[in-house]
């Protein structure tokens, strides 16, 4: 039994060493999130295209601030999704390239 447990941590040792070494080398690697088949890459605010931050300063999101940003490909479709604070509340948009609002 003795010889069990002390295999098995040997092992949950070696399995974390090898975790922290390639979170070591990952530093200066770019953040991708995938989530079913929809590949999210952060954009900076100010890197959004012109007609998307039009869109945003337009009536319908008056009094909403832009907190982040992110450049969504799902199959096909590709959108802006954009998280929106307006004082306490918070929610995201999903804007395209020419502006409009995605479904």
């Amino acid at each position: 039994m003795k010889k069990i447990i002390l295999a098995a941590t040997l092992a949950f040792a070696g399995f974390t060493a090898v975790q922290a070494s390639e979170v070591n080398t990952m530093k200066n690697a770019a953040i991708v999130a995938v989530q079913d088949s929809a590949v999210k890459t952060p954009v900076k605010l100010e890197e959004l295209p012109e007609p998307v931050t039009t869109a945003l300063k337009s009536d319908a999101y008056k009094g909403w601030t832009a907190t982040e940003a992110w450049s969504v490909k799902e199959g096909t479709k590709e959108y802006y999704l954009i998280n929106v604070k307006k004082e306490a509340e918070t929610g995201s948009v999903k804007i395209d390239k020419d502006g409009k609002p995605v479904q």
